[in-house]
């Protein structure tokens, strides 16, 4: 039980960064929304869900293999590290021209070239920034990357900021990308060398080699992923126009803030669950049943009161001129619920060394996500893409939980009854904000307080869940 108190004060620096990151991404996401209009917004959107997709193709998984590899073996990450550095450089610029060669082909504007081509510079630097992050998650030094990640977020919100009131436009906002990523690499780079661990320097092409093939079915894993919850806003631009792209990023922006808990999470206990997988087989499959449980006991109250509020919160934010959003969000919240769950069970897999299997699985739900958006997107615009999402995400949740049963990691029984427990809390809750009828913001502490009375009276929680609290708190 020391791991997870050590997971949890991990998790308590990297959840301090995260929250100046929400706050920060909140701000700076209404304000350029508001700044740019629907259609120019519709263009950033196109360009960071391209450069996203296109950021597997700068990394080919060889973070996410150096991550499991370094936190059984602290001794390679010079050697690793060393290696993977050079090599990303051909990687990006190999990267740089393959998107410049897809914008052509895919006979996009002067404006939305010039605008995807600078934030594929920005995701260049992104990409390092997640190399020396991923060491940092193996070594289990949360907290140099949560400084990493303040330091980022703060100077990105500066840099709009000025941008907004210098009325730069759209180029002075990717410029702030670029130049934000690159002081943020400066200082966790210093501070890896400084305080973990000095990279040796080479280009061993054999060990190179070797790195990016075992690290390919990350790379498949991440392409697929990306494609299935990026390709909506490029298809949408490509179908409809940028307009629709940017009702549908708006809400997605907003739904990402939630994700945010999800990816701090599984960043601390993915090399955490490497650890057990070799080590304690019992303790893996625990983390993997807590992981799920906290996760939900946080994510569906929220999921319900957002589907009661979805115009409110859609006015108050972007104002009148997003609120097609509305539907939109009612529709997409629910995609962080089920992201939460495969977001564990792909966790589980990887430090499980079925990483091939998670590259399966993905491979049918991209596909799966693709194909019903050529239909949903021409017939029901940004709806249809906001129900693809989430069909494809409750497609990935049942064939994952199939194969998680299949090769033994089968959770306790009481864990569905904590589930049902949980969505029972939270159907009482949306029933009585729905009766109730309340301002939004009477409504947040009423339901807050309504919730959490459930969830005491219900006894969600165990004599486990008490021992890991204290574990966490220090008081066993």
């Amino acid at each position: 039980m020391n791991q997870i108190r050590t997971i949890f004060l991990n998790m308590s620096w990297l959840m301090i960064s995260q929250i100046v990151a929400s706050i920060c991404g909140f701000i700076w996401i209404i304000l350029m929304a508001r700044y740019l209009g629907v259609s120019q917004y519709g263009i950033y959107a196109f360009a960071t869900s391209f450069t996203g997709i296109l950021l597997i193709t700068m990394d080919l998984g060889i973070s996410t293999h150096i991550v499991r590899h370094i936190a059984t073996d602290y001794e390679s990450a010079p050697k690793y590290l060393g290696n993977a550095i050079p090599l990303k450089c051909f990687f990006a610029l190999g990267s740089f021209i393959l998107s410049l060669i897809i914008l052509i082909l895919m006979k996009a504007n002067e404006l939305t070239i010039i605008i995807t081509l600078l934030f594929t510079i920005e995701m260049i630097f992104k990409s390092y920034i997640n190399l020396i992050n991923g060491s940092f998650q193996a070594f289990e030094e949360g907290k140099y990357q949560g400084i990493g990640n303040t330091i980022l977020n703060v100077i990105l919100l500066i840099f709009i900021l000025i941008t907004i009131f210098c009325n730069f436009g759209i180029y002075g906002i990717a410029i702030s990308y670029i130049f934000a990523n690159i002081i943020a690499l400066i200082y966790v780079y210093y501070v890896f060398e400084k305080h973990i661990s000095k990279p040796k320097f080479e280009l061993d092409w054999e060990f190179c080699k070797k790195i990016t093939l075992y690290s390919l079915p990350f790379a498949a894993t991440g392409l697929l992923t990306t494609i299935y919850y990026s390709i909506d806003a490029v298809m949408l631009t490509q179908i409809i126009g940028s307009y629709p792209t940017g009702i549908y990023n708006s809400t997605y922006k907003l739904i990402s803030f939630l994700t945010l808990f999800y990816s701090l999470y599984i960043a601390v206990i993915f090399p955490v669950m490497s650890k057990f997988f070799k080590n304690d087989k019992k303790m893996l499959l625990i983390s993997f049943e807590k992981s799920i449980k906290y996760l939900m006991l946080v994510i569906i109250p929220i999921a319900i009161a957002t589907m009661i509020y979805s115009k409110d919160i859609i006015l108050l934010i972007y104002g009148t001129e997003y609120l097609p959003a509305a539907s939109v969000l009612s529709i997409l919240i629910w995609t962080v619920c089920l992201l939460f769950i495969s977001g564990a069970g792909n966790t589980l897999l990887n430090a499980s060394h079925k990483e091939i299997t998670v590259t399966k699985i993905y491979f049918v739900a991209a596909i799966f996500n693709v194909a019903l958006n050529l239909f949903m997107i021409p017939h029901f615009s940004y709806d249809g893409a906001a129900i693809t999402t989430v069909l494809s995400d409750v497609l990935i949740v049942v064939i994952q939980s199939y194969v998680i049963y299949r090769i033994g990691h089968r959770p306790n029984k009481k864990l569905y009854f904590d589930l049902i427990k949980i969505i029972f809390g939270s159907f009482v809750l949306g029933i009585s904000l729905y009766l109730l009828n309340l301002n939004m913001w009477v409504a947040l502490p009423v339901g807050i307080i309504i919730y959490l009375v459930c969830i005491y009276l219900l006894k969600v929680f165990d004599s486990d869940d008490e021992y890991v609290i204290k574990q966490i708190l220090g008081k066993n």
